[in-house]
């Protein structure tokens, strides 16, 4: 396990930023109004320099039985089931071509990675996790400064491990779901924020009606949404689509 983590640190070297890009503070507001989570979480700010955390969830110990105030990053990592390790490495490296081939590189903050694997808890149990990455901050020439990190456990939802790859676009860049590694394009959705929009209202409980008022379009475009929404997620009906987007971190 200690190469494999090594192999991990590998892939953040050659993409951190250089130095240390001390920005403003983060308040707990700014920091919670960024995660939405569907099941129990714990959360830390990891920056990239120097690997070190902070803003770390007192959740950490009633879940993987860490101390908030001695945790380090390798600990998180050796959190993640020998099996899925791997993964995490190939998505890391992935996702570092993914943004150099297709996204630019400044607007890398603009995007939400999430993907899921298995980890340990406090009681040694392992269950399914869902990983969000948000990058807080970045220097000039594009190097991770920064990243708030979430954990949210889904084994009430789902016990088995698409790995795949989402990339959930802020700010009104568009989504890439389904992102496989060995067929980066094969499988990938891509959803427009209006789409994304609908997909969330409809999370929160919202009907076609509400959801047209919401978004000051019509019932009509709203059920049209829906129809390209449950094509493009291969889902049978509302119920199995929240399911699902829950699962790939949109909800």
């Amino acid at each position: 396990m200690l190469s494999e983590i090594q192999n991990l640190h590998e892939v953040w070297l050659s993409n951190r930023t250089v130095r240390d890009t001390r920005p403003h503070q983060i308040s707990f507001d700014d920091l919670t109004n960024s995660i939405i989570s569907t099941g129990p979480f714990s959360f830390y700010i990891i920056d990239f320099f120097d690997m070190s955390l902070s803003h770390i969830s007192p959740s950490v110990y009633e879940m993987h039985g860490f101390d908030p105030e001695t945790l380090e990053f390798n600990d998180v990592l050796n959190a993640i089931h020998p099996d899925d390790i791997d993964f995490v490495i190939k998505a890391e490296a992935f996702l570092t071509k993914f943004f150099t081939d297709n996204i630019p590189r400044e607007k890398l903050p603009s995007y939400k990675i999430s993907y899921c694997f298995n980890g340990r808890l406090k009681n040694g149990e392992y269950v399914l996790f869902n990983h969000q990455a948000l990058m807080l901050t970045m220097d000039e020439t594009g190097g991770y400064g920064k990243s708030l990190n979430i954990h949210t456990r889904i084994d009430h939802l789902s016990n088995f491990n698409t790995y795949k790859i989402s990339l959930i676009g802020l700010n009104g860049e568009p989504s890439f779901m389904n992102l496989s590694l060995d067929e980066p394009n094969g499988d990938s959705k891509q959803f427009s924020k209006r789409e994304i929009d609908i997909i969330r209202l409809l999370g929160n409980g919202l009907n076609t009606a509400e959801i047209a008022v919401t978004l000051s379009i019509s019932p009509l475009t709203v059920k049209k949404h829906r129809n390209n929404i449950l094509e493009k997620t291969e889902a049978k009906n509302t119920a199995q689509l929240i399911k699902n987007c829950i699962l790939q971190g949109i909800i």
